[in-house]
């Protein structure tokens, strides 16, 4: 009997004893993550609540010009393509590109055998004319001296006149070939006009050359221009001769100061850009040919308001800054159009008063209704 009845009372198994308490550990973990989200949404609304530390300028109404910078390069004023006058085969050829001259120095030469041949042609004509012009010259004092005495015709002495005439003529249309002949010879010889750089060469020793075909180009010395492609809408904000200053690439300690000379009238269809020359008096001797410079002009000036570039921000993709309300130092945000981007500086065209507080630092951690502390305004 009693053995049956300690058997028949059995403790509760494992499973029963898990079932039981699992909804008892969930409302105790459910009451724990309450407490802590709750926790965490008041700690946030303190958060929220604490201003937070910026700096702040107050907008100031200026004339701004931007100054623009380009790079060009130094160009001869002054290009000459020489060619030779007469055709023939190049004998010498005695310059090469790159190479300075002299006003007057020989760069080439053609072969000048058909002019030696017309120039001894010329000479026999002139020989021959001048030996007629003996002869008729002796009849006519002849027929002269005869009319005087009666003893010739008028019509005689009429006939010699005119062949003594004849006869000058002749000489002077000789000596004219000859000259003719004696420049064509000279023309073997193509010489510099004015000192210079030889930039371009297009003939060899050998070659046969017609007249007038280009030989050498030639950059002549003198005062120098400074060459840019300029953006169409730079050269319409740009005021009307306006100073450059040209700096030397490679050493910005060699410098000039220039004035548009030369504006093209049709824009470039290859690049877009419109070529200014800028022509440099006194150019340095630093300046060479082809060398790289700067140049740097200032446009119209126009008024705007200069902030660092810290204090833009965007609404909606557009530009905008923060503003300070100063009696609640709560911020607004106010979309801006700005005029230039500068080093460092932000030039806003409209959007804002002068006077207003901007938030110059510390914007990115703001928002709108947010309160904030200055830490330190720009003077």
């Amino acid at each position: 009997m009693s053995r049956n009845a300690t058997s028949s009372v059995s403790p509760p198994s494992v499973e029963t004893v898990g079932l039981l308490s699992f909804p008892a550990v969930s409302v105790v973990a459910c009451t724990v993550l309450m407490l802590l989200s709750g926790c965490q949404k008041q700690q946030q609304a303190e958060e929220k609540k604490l201003p937070i530390m910026v700096r702040t300028e107050t907008a100031t109404m200026s004339d701004y010009a931007p100054r623009t910078s380009l790079t060009g390069v130094i160009a001869a004023r002054t290009l000459n393509n020489l060619s030779f006058r007469v055709g023939g085969r190049v004998a010498e050829r005695l310059v090469d590109v790159g190479q300075h001259i002299d006003q007057g120095t020989v760069l080439a030469r053609i072969d000048p055998q058909e002019q030696e041949s017309d120039l001894r042609s010329a000479q026999a004509d002139l020989d021959a004319a001048q030996a007629q012009l003996t002869q008729a010259a002796a009849t006519f004092e002849r027929q002269k001296t005869l009319l005087a005495q009666g003893f010739t015709t008028r019509r005689d002495y009429d006939t010699a006149d005119q062949a003594l005439k004849v006869a000058q003529g002749s000489v002077d249309a000789a000596r004219s070939a000859l000259a003719n002949a004696q420049q064509n010879l000279s023309f073997t010889e193509l010489k510099a006009g004015a000192a210079g750089v030889i930039t371009a060469r297009q003939v060899e020793a050998g070659q046969v050359v017609q007249a007038a075909q280009t030989v050498f180009t030639v950059a002549e010395d003198g005062d120098r221009d400074a060459v840019f492609n300029v953006q169409e809408t730079l050269v319409a904000k740009t005021p009307a001769s306006p100073a450059v200053t040209i700096t030397l690439l490679s050493d910005p300690q060699v410098k000039a100061t220039g004035k548009v000379r030369e504006i093209s009238p049709a824009v470039d269809p290859a690049s877009g850009s419109i070529r200014v020359k800028v022509a440099i008096p006194d150019t340095p001797a630093g300046m060479p040919l082809g060398a790289a410079v700067i140049g740097s002009v200032s446009a119209k000036p126009a008024k705007a308001i200069l902030l660092p570039w810290q204090a833009l921000t965007s609404s909606a993709g557009k530009p905008a800054v923060w503003i300070v309300d100063p009696s609640t130092k709560a911020v607004t945000m106010a979309p801006v159009e700005v005029l230039a981007f500068d080093s460092g500086t932000v030039a806003i065209a409209k959007g804002l008063d002068e006077g207003q507080s901007v938030v110059t630092s510390g914007g990115q951690l703001l928002s709108p209704g947010q309160t904030i502390e200055i830490s330190g305004a720009a003077q």
